[in-house]
């Protein structure tokens, strides 16, 4: 599945605000906790729980969002499919960050390890 730049910039328009309940919905819904879900987005970006509050209260979107992010080395190892787009294979680099993000979220939600979706050896 080939993504189009209009996919591309819808992605980079939405509000992380707007999409956070959902994530913490979803693993809740699994019986996972708010907290496991900001200690996996920590993983990802770098930012602890007050500095994504921040990001949250001023309605960052994923563009700025990832622009604020130090995105952890071990991310390159995220592969699969989510959203019927193979992660691996996103060409655009935001779009690949939000796809990394997601997975993260459905991993959470599946009850994997903590270990495992940390990519810890």
């Amino acid at each position: 599945m080939k993504s189009t730049s209009h996919h591309d910039e819808r992605i980079a328009k939405m509000i992380f605000a707007s999409v956070y309940p959902h994530y913490v919905a979803k693993v809740e819904k699994k019986g996972r906790t708010k907290e496991e879900l900001n200690h996996v987005i920590e993983w990802l970006t770098g930012f602890n729980e007050n500095r994504l509050q921040a990001l949250i209260d001023e309605k960052a979107t994923f563009e700025s969002f990832f622009e604020h992010a130090t995105l952890n080395l071990n991310a390159q190892y995220i592969t699969g499919v989510i959203c019927g787009y193979r992660i691996e294979e996103i060409e655009n680099p935001l779009t690949q960050k939000v796809r990394y993000l997601d997975k993260l979220v459905d991993e959470l939600a599946k009850g994997r390890k903590m270990e495992k979706i940390l990519r810890v050896s």
